[in-house]
């Protein structure tokens, strides 16, 4: 399945999921994605990775923007961070990384379960 179409489908259904649920679901989001839509390992790294980056990039600098920069800026200045910009990038790199690990199970465990039939 097509790259693009495999990170539109983990934003949608973390961002929904993420609503209801606790941060870890977009693990599950992104396994079961790759699971069900196959591909290269590195392009489900790839999907897994940029998708939660996005989504949490996005995420955090809206909720940062929504309080003026307040408690990014406090938190920034107790890990000795320049800027409070540094810590969302940090966030989404997290969360990018979490999605991408995600990601090569699901499409590991596809080609153990589905493939080797």
């Amino acid at each position: 399945m097509n790259l693009i179409i495999k990170i539109v489908l983990i934003i949608l259904f973390a961002f929904i999921a993420g609503l209801f649920l606790p941060w870890w679901i977009i693990s599950i989001v992104c396994f079961l994605v790759v699971f069900v839509n196959g591909g290269s390992v590195a392009q489900n790294f790839l999907a897994g990775f940029l998708a939660i980056f996005i989504l949490w990039f996005a995420h955090a600098a809206i909720i940062d923007y929504q309080n003026e920069h307040i408690l990014s800026s406090r938190i920034a200045v107790l890990f000795n961070l320049p800027n409070s910009f540094l810590l969302t990038l940090i966030t989404a790199l997290i969360g990018g990384i979490v999605g991408g690990f995600s990601s090569i199970t699901g499409s590991l465990f596809r080609n153990l379960v589905i493939d080797n039939n």
